[in-house]
């Protein structure tokens, strides 16, 4: 995914310059079928011609440059390769951008973050998937939410917050035992220094956007941000500059109508007490 999207992101560069992909190929001494799989993400690059891409393109942004540098790296694989061959690609890139992610922020109006779940919330919510999963393909799903939370606990954990609304929190997926484990859970992480819970009580009235869950992945520049939205058909990702600037928004109206981080925490003990 890191190389598509660094593809991506030196075509933008290159239509920024106002260059054709026939003569900015002409520039870099590349044929032009040899430039497009590069933009496409289907052939590597290094980082040393992700430079010289962005003299030729006269891009000023020293940032951003050293930025995109960073994103070749190489072909090395990440232990979410692992999950390739059984379960959907687009789960796979959401692992990885998180991997990678400076910071993450995300807004739930009906589950619990993918990333704050447990185990056994987790299990149930599979188990509605629609079509029905084979129980093997839960076990795969289910492992490779879990192995995703290493990202919070890890040496340099990611800076985490999470919107949620009150809605999310009296949701009994897997019956009450379960919810109230994992309300007691999510009040718990609350607690860590690099994650933040957000609740927005039924009180508040309102709640920006359409309750689609949003997942915003901050980049080492917020040039390189993507948001990633769960739909009915998989998973999108979103990094057009308007794009970007639309969401931000969103999550920061969102945590405008929110209780602060205490209040929000007694907020969800008071909820697993009443179940």
């Amino acid at each position: 995914m890191r190389q598509r999207r660094l593809g991506a992101e030196l075509r933008k560069l290159r239509e920024r310059a106002g260059l054709s992909s026939t003569a900015a190929a002409a520039q870099h001494g590349i044929n032009q079928a040899r430039l497009s799989s590069i933009e496409a993400g289907r052939y590597p690059v290094s980082a040393d011609r992700v430079r010289a891409f962005a003299r030729n393109y006269t891009c000023s942004d020293d940032a951003l440059v050293d930025a995109l540098a960073d994103m070749t790296g190489g072909r090395t694989r990440g232990w979410w390769d692992e999950y390739r061959e059984h379960l959907p690609a687009a789960l796979i890139d959401v692992a990885e951008l998180e991997h990678h992610a400076a910071e993450l922020r995300v807004a739930l109006a009906i589950h619990i973050p993918a990333l704050l779940q447990t185990t056994d919330h987790a299990r149930a919510l599979f188990q509605e998937v629609v079509p029905p999963l084979r129980q093997y393909e839960v076990e795969h799903r289910l492992s490779l939410r879990i192995r995703r939370q290493e990202i919070l606990h890890r040496d340099h954990p990611v800076s985490y917050t999470a919107i949620i609304h009150e809605a999310a929190l009296r949701m009994q997926f897997g019956g009450a035992a379960t919810a109230r484990a994992q309300l007691t859970h999510l009040g718990e992480m609350s607690e860590e220094t690099n994650i933040t819970v957000l609740v927005v009580p039924f009180g508040r009235g309102t709640f920006p956007g359409n309750g689609q869950p949003i997942d915003y992945v901050h980049g080492p520049v917020p040039q390189l941000d993507t948001v990633q939205l769960d739909v009915h058909h998989g998973c999108e990702f979103l990094d057009s500059e308007a794009q970007l600037v639309k969401y931000r928004t969103v999550l920061e109206r969102m945590e405008g109508g929110a209780l602060d981080p205490a209040a929000s925490r007694d907020f969800i003990h008071r909820i697993a007490r009443g179940i």
